[in-house]
C-alpha cells in the first residue's frame, strides 16, 4: 500500500464510526470471524478499544490484521483502521 492510497483510506475512515470494540475478553475466535464478514462486505472499518481492555491497541491491530488477511490503515490512541480489498473488482469501494 503506498503512502497516497493510505491518506485516501485514512480520509474515508474520518467519517466512519467504529463498528467493533475490543473489551476484555480481547480477542476470540468469534470476533476474529465477524472482523473478517466485515471486511469483506465494507473493505473499511474501524474498531475501538475500550478502557477496560488491558492489551496495547498496536498488538491487537497485529493480531486482527493476520488472522483476517487485512492491512493496517492507521492506529491513533484506542482507534484501529482497517483495510482489505475485496477480491471482485467491480465491488471494490476504495482504491479501484
Amino acid at each position: 500500500m503506498t503512502s497516497k492510497e493510505r491518506a485516501q483510506l485514512i480520509k474515508e475512515a474520518a467519517k466512519m464510526t467504529p463498528i467493533f470494540r475490543f473489551g476484555k475478553s480481547g480477542i476470540s475466535p468469534e470476533f476474529t470471524k465477524a472482523v473478517s464478514e466485515a471486511l469483506e462486505a465494507r473493505e473499511l472499518i474501524k474498531l475501538d478499544v475500550l478502557k477496560n481492555c488491558d492489551d496495547d491497541p498496536k498488538e491487537l491491530a497485529g493480531i486482527v490484521s493476520e488472522r483476517t488477511g487485512s492491512h493496517i490503515v492507521q492506529i491513533i490512541g484506542r482507534k484501529i483502521v482497517l483495510y482489505k480489498a475485496n477480491k471482485d473488482m467491480k465491488k471494490r469501494k476504495y482504491l479501484v
